[in-house]
């Protein structure tokens, strides 16, 4: 073996007692969980729902089957906290932390009034998808955003293909809506 290890013989690993697999399968999947983590939540909740859904992975691993990829197993338990975390907001009327830092910065030979176009853009995407309705944001965050395909989506979200690919439709009509006043948005 050349040293890189697949995820089935990871979990193998873990399941048997090596921390260290798990170790590596936290460092493979850590920040494509912390990206639909933090789409669905907004960057306040993200980290902490995404070490929710590590520490829930592993405390259930010894549970997981090898019927599915490990990855789609791990989603699943991530857009599952995210759910929980939505559920308590709604339960304690706590609004959205609208700050955000990514850390993106353009270049160096762009325009100011360039940089600020981009920013406001890059805002209004992102209130954007924070402002659907869950099921929607959750489906147009792991097509759109993590790449995902529709019957991983189906086996993540327990839900049919038919009904994720029509969420995908609906959230980008309503995405589209939102960001309708600026040009050129939904072509």
């Amino acid at each position: 073996m050349n040293g890189a290890r697949d995820d089935a013989a990871l979990v193998q690993a873990a399941q048997g007692g090596d921390q260290g697999a798990f170790g590596v399968l936290v460092a493979r999947h850590g920040a494509s969980v912390l990206s639909v983590t933090t789409r669905m939540l907004g960057p306040a909740d993200a980290e902490d729902a995404a070490q929710d859904a590590f520490v829930a992975a592993f405390t259930a691993l010894a549970s997981f089957k090898h019927e599915s990829k490990f990855s789609t197993w791990l989603y699943r338990i991530a857009v599952n906290k995210c759910h929980d975390r939505l559920r308590a907001r709604r339960a304690f009327d706590v609004s959205l932390d609208d700050d955000r830092d990514d850390g993106w910065e353009p270049p160096d030979d762009e325009t100011p009034h360039w940089e600020l176009e981009q920013s406001e853009l890059a805002d209004a995407i992102e209130r954007g998808i924070r402002d659907l309705p869950p099921l929607y944001r959750e489906s147009f965050v792991l097509r759109h955003v993590e790449g995902l395909d529709y019957d991983e989506m189906s086996a993540i979200l327990d839900t049919s293909r038919d009904t994720v690919k029509m969420r995908v439709y609906k959230a980008r009509g309503l995405l589209c809506r939102a960001l309708a006043h600026l040009s050129g948005a939904c072509r």
